[in-house]
């Protein structure tokens, strides 16, 4: 039986020679055969090439076995490059875009031996935390099919809730892994801004994209950020430090004495009954295994939101600049009409969100408004980070409710604002490019609830040590 097994899982039954990685393999493409088409999880499925890896990998076990991932099959949104595999962005102005090089981070998970099973849905370009606004058509929620499954990286999670991967790899520019993975009941971890290469992700906003994975449990979010993480020679942003093995540091029993913050401000915003209830829970759970629980107050978190709407679609406008018709989206067109799709392809390519967001960021940027809207949303950003700073220097990890709610409904995302609504917890520590991981904490209606961890920059052992305890103790 290979049901909800985590990456370990599946690696010692593969090393103890109980199961082949043909079979994990042929299991999880089974699964994505029966239920994918309900959810629509998946864009790209690589049924023929994920098959030829695993064989590889069972003709060559004593090679390959101490691989990290070795004969484990993991899902990838779809904004990854990946070589020679359809990349779309979840958008018809990429129609047929086969890269021709591979992202830092999936060739990672290549090296390590990991399987690409295919790519996964998201909102249009990531924009979005509903999954709603891709061209491939809505997620859906694997615990409620009247119910969203959060964005952008909606598909990475619904995948690994839905079984249909055992793992899989997402992107947060502000909430869109930490979000699906709540309203999913699924583990999102985003790293410190620059702790993983963004080269080869199709960029959002430049200076806030964060490639992390979403799993089924903690240590397993550990192992690929231990995978995925380093510095990268194509990305300067990334730290020069050494990549660590935090799955191999794992420490629960460090959650004894660790000082945690609840800001007051968080928890005066609308949140749901059954959300806040779960997260008081655990609170009181983490009291008990010994942590220190402070009250703290932080700038109000609303700001976090204009910033990003601000900071965010700015940096859209011009990364989406790129997209003009004449460099990608060409193949499977008829080439005679090939004058008026390159006049044609920036309207009926993006979607109605791309189009909005890169409008807003346009006029932000514009002549005369630049210093009124861009620049002073950068000095609020900056404010944003120096009062997260300011509570982290007091404190080792600051917790909240991942979001205010369960999983909404599809009319629910249709106010222009609200991913940025959905995200208004997230969005924070985001614009201060720190560490974060989502947990399940319970139910609600049904549908899971979550909290989150936020640690200093660069301290992911830190928040994966406190998730890995209440973990073991909800």
């Amino acid at each position: 039986m290979m049901e909800n097994l985590t990456i370990l899982q599946l690696k010692n039954k593969l090393l103890k020679k109980e199961i082949s990685s043909l079979e994990i393999t042929k299991f999880y493409l089974s699964q994505i055969e029966k239920k994918n088409k309900e959810l629509n999880a998946y864009i790209t499925v690589c049924n023929e090439l994920a098959i030829e890896k695993a064989k590889y990998f069972d003709n060559h076990f004593e090679q390959e076995k101490e691989k990290v991932l070795g004969g484990i099959p993991l899902a990838v949104k779809d904004v990854f490059s990946t070589k020679d595999i359809l990349t779309t962005c979840a958008s018809h102005i990429l129609d047929g875009y086969t890269p021709v090089y591979e992202s830092t981070v999936t060739k990672k998970i290549l090296e390590a031996g990991g399987i690409i099973l295919g790519k996964t849905n998201l909102d249009q370009f990531c924009h979005g935390s509903s999954t709603i606004t891709s061209y491939y058509g809505a997620t859906r929620n694997p615990h409620n099919l009247e119910r969203l499954p959060g964005g952008s990286s909606g598909g990475s999670a619904a995948a690994v809730a839905s079984d249909m991967c055992p793992a899989s790899l997402g992107t947060e520019t502000a909430g869109s892994l930490r979000q699906p993975s709540s309203w999913c009941g699924t583990v999102g971890l985003k790293p410190s801004y620059g702790r993983v290469s963004r080269y080869g992700v199709l960029a959002m906003g430049s200076s806030l994209d964060c490639p992390g994975p979403i799993t089924k449990d903690v240590a397993d979010s550990a192992l690929l950020l231990s995978v995925i993480s380093g510095y990268d020679i194509n990305d300067f942003t990334t730290y020069k430090d050494d990549s660590h093995k935090y799955h191999e540091l794992i420490d629960s029993s460090k959650i004894k004495g660790m000082r945690i913050a609840i800001p007051k401000e968080y928890l005066e915003l609308q949140i749901e009954k059954g959300v806040l209830d779960n997260f008081l829970r655990s609170v009181e759970i983490l009291k008990k295994l010994g942590a220190h629980i402070g009250y703290v107050p932080i700038l109000d978190p609303k700001l976090g939101m204009s910033v990003y709407t601000i900071t965010c679609r700015s940096e859209v406008s011009s990364n989406l600049a790129r997209y003009d018709g004449t460099r990608f989206g060409l193949e499977g067109r008829d080439k005679s009409t090939v004058q008026s799709y390159y006049e044609s392809t920036r309207g009926e390519g993006f979607g109605q969100e791309p189009k909005r967001r890169v409008m807003t960021g346009t006029y932000s940027l514009s002549a005369g408004y630049s210093d009124e809207y861009f620049k002073k949303s950068e000095q609020v950003r900056q404010l944003i980070k120096e009062d997260l700073d300011k509570i982290l220097n007091n404190y080792d990890c600051i917790i909240s409710p991942t979001t205010p709610t369960v999983a909404l409904k599809d009319e629910d995302a249709d106010n222009p604002l609200f991913g940025e609504m959905a995200d208004i917890l997230a969005e924070g520590s985001s614009e201060a490019g720190l560490p974060a991981i989502s947990i399940p904490n319970g139910k609600s209606d049904n549908l899971p609830t979550a909290i989150q961890f936020i640690g200093k920059t660069l301290g992911e052992q830190t928040v994966i040590n406190a998730a890995k305890a209440l973990e073991e103790n909800l």
